[in-house]
């Protein structure tokens, strides 16, 4: 799934939370907000059975490679659903209470201007479980606490077997973008085994620093 510049949380186990208190409002006050019933009733079923394919597939319910891509596959479906409701009915209408009431930060209004981040970042992979590699920030040049290193672009690519090493960062062809100095990247069944190589660019609201050097791990 798309982890990506902005409120959508990264961690499959937070999507779900997420979705549930976004029920729970909606169900309280999605009238008054002009959210329709019926897309109410939609995303509360969405999440009820996102959450209950979630729930089989950790108990290895579902584990094979054809459930493992349908739970892919939903998780996608739910973050497009979420974010159309976000576009549609979220975005610059709530008050600052009602968008900590849907698990969303404040709206900024005095931001403070920061400049292109500096810093050059690598990452140290570990396990995380079946077909997850978990991926902790590891700063080579400059700090967290400079407020212009506000999130990471996590650029990945994963080879075929026989197929050579990436020379550069820039033949890396997916990324996806998160916030947390530890995160993990899901991958397919069938990706199992292979080399998956990976460099990381410091990113703020479109600025980006400097790449960190490429690394591989092998996927569980």
């Amino acid at each position: 799934m798309s982890k990506s510049t902005d409120w959508f949380p990264n961690a499959r186990e937070d999507v779900i939370r997420l979705a549930k208190t976004w029920v729970e409002q909606f169900e309280a006050h999605g009238a008054a907000w002009g959210i329709p019933a019926a897309e109410i009733a939609d995303f509360k079923a969405a999440t009820a059975a996102l959450d209950a394919l979630f729930q089989r597939h950790k108990d290895n319910e579902t584990r094979t490679p054809v459930g493992t891509q349908e739970l892919n596959d939903a998780f996608r479906a739910q973050e497009n659903r979420t974010r159309e409701l976000y576009r549609l009915y979220i975005r610059d209408r709530r008050s600052d209470a009602e968008r900590v009431a849907l698990d969303l930060n404040p709206m900024d209004h005095h931001r403070t201007p920061t400049g292109a981040p500096t810093a050059q970042v690598t990452g140290e992979t570990f396990l995380r479980g079946r077909h997850e590699l978990g991926i902790r920030m590891v700063y080579l040049t400059g700090g967290p606490e400079d407020r212009a290193n506000k999130g990471y672009r996590i650029y990945y690519r994963v080879l075929e077997h026989g197929q050579s090493a990436p020379a550069s960062p820039e033949e890396l062809v997916k990324s996806f973008f998160t916030k947390r100095k530890k995160d993990y990247v899901p991958f397919n069944y069938e990706d199992s085994g292979k080399t998956v190589w990976m460099a990381i660019q410091v990113e703020n609201d479109g600025k980006k620093g400097p790449w960190g050097p490429l690394f591989s791990a092998v996927i569980p």
